[in-house]
């Protein structure tokens, strides 16, 4: 990291003594809103976090560790990431924290007051976790300076900092081969999730990739997107049928919205398998009990949250060590809703 920036930066920046910059950055009084927007402003653009308690004590930590990821709640009809998915990974990042002893400060951005609350947390943690989609690229590059960061499945800032993910296109290329290869289809559909996600990007760059290597043409962008909602994928899906014939195979890119196309279908009388395939991503708990069980692509969820937090603390233990990267395998989980009568022996895709 370089030289981190300080608060006598901020106060000259803003114009202001170093005791306001303190009020401001702890939710203090006496000072105006103008101000305190001024204040905010320069410590972002510096990347200035103020310290928890116990930094100013060089022998000792904080004891936490920040997790951020984009806010659940609904802007525009879609939300950002699955919240099954979301909620895994929060699990895995407990599991490995206490196994250190330490704590897990868990928060979620959205928008400006978002941006607020993520250098807040930074100020309180020995180093921060983020999920893709949750800061933009510049706050992150701010924070880093002052803390540790692990990105989470967000392929933009790997090659600056220590960065993990899941073999998204791999996994999608193994179920369109099954698809191709194993039962013969050749019309297939792809429901994305929300463009700006690096996931379904990659998901998608994956279905193209099979296409084209099983000779089929080229697909410039999803036939649909649902932004890895359930109720989402019912509304692509009912999309689908009304613009085009019936595909032989709906390809989600995530579970959630494969169960919103399984509703869809089964209330148009379109029966699956027998009619049309589906598949989804990820492999939720509830992909096994649906009827038909879902054919899917199993991502290690909870292991991606634990491994995060265990190269985080490796990293605020060891500054000066070499950039981490981990691209976790998938694996291909074969059930009833693509076609086959019975399951088949899953395999793991290593990631290249």
């Amino acid at each position: 990291m370089t030289a981190r920036p300080t608060i006598y930066q901020v106060a000259r920046r803003s114009g202001v003594s170093t005791a306001t910059v303190s009020r401001v950055m702890h939710d203090g009084d006496g000072f105006s809103d103008t101000t305190r927007v001024r204040v905010l402003a320069a410590a972002a653009d510096l990347g200035w976090v103020p310290s928890g308690p116990a930094r100013g004590l060089a022998s000792r930590r904080a004891g936490i560790v920040g997790l951020l990821f984009p806010d659940l709640g609904t802007s525009g009809g879609a939300e950002e990431e699955s919240p099954l998915f979301v909620d895994q990974v929060i699990r895995g990042a407990e599991r490995a924290a206490t196994a250190a002893g330490d704590a897990v400060l868990i928060a979620a951005t959205r928008g400006a007051s978002g941006r607020t609350l993520a250098y807040s947390v930074a100020g309180k943690v020995d180093g921060l976790v983020v999920m893709a989609q949750s800061l933009t690229e510049r706050d992150i590059q701010a924070i880093s300076r002052s803390v540790p960061i692990v990105v989470l499945a967000n392929r933009s800032a790997r090659g600056k900092l220590d960065s993990i993910g899941a073999d998204n296109r791999g996994g999608m290329k193994e179920v369109v081969r099954h698809l191709v290869q194993v039962h013969a289809y050749r019309d297939l559909v792809f429901v994305g999730g929300p463009a700006r996600s690096p996931d379904s990007v990659e998901r998608f760059a994956g279905f193209r990739e099979a296409l084209l290597d099983a000779g089929l043409p080229d697909r410039k962008a999803p036939d649909a997107e649902g932004g890895f909602t359930e109720s989402g994928g019912a509304s692509a899906t009912r999309a689908l049928l009304t613009d085009r014939p019936v595909p032989q195979a709906v390809v989600c890119g995530n579970d959630e919205m494969a169960i919103g196309a399984l509703s869809v279908l089964r209330a148009a009388k379109l029966r699956v398998p027998g009619d049309v395939a589906v598949t989804g991503f990820d492999d939720i708990a509830l992909a096994r009990h649906l009827r038909p069980a879902l054919t899917t692509v199993h991502q290690p969820m909870r292991d991606l949250g634990e491994r995060a937090v265990r190269m985080l603390l490796d990293r605020v233990n060891q500054p000066a060590a070499p950039l981490s990267k981990a691209v976790l395998p998938t694996q291909l989980i074969v059930r009833r809703s693509c076609g086959c009568r019975r399951p088949l022996p899953n395999r793991v895709r290593e990631a290249a």
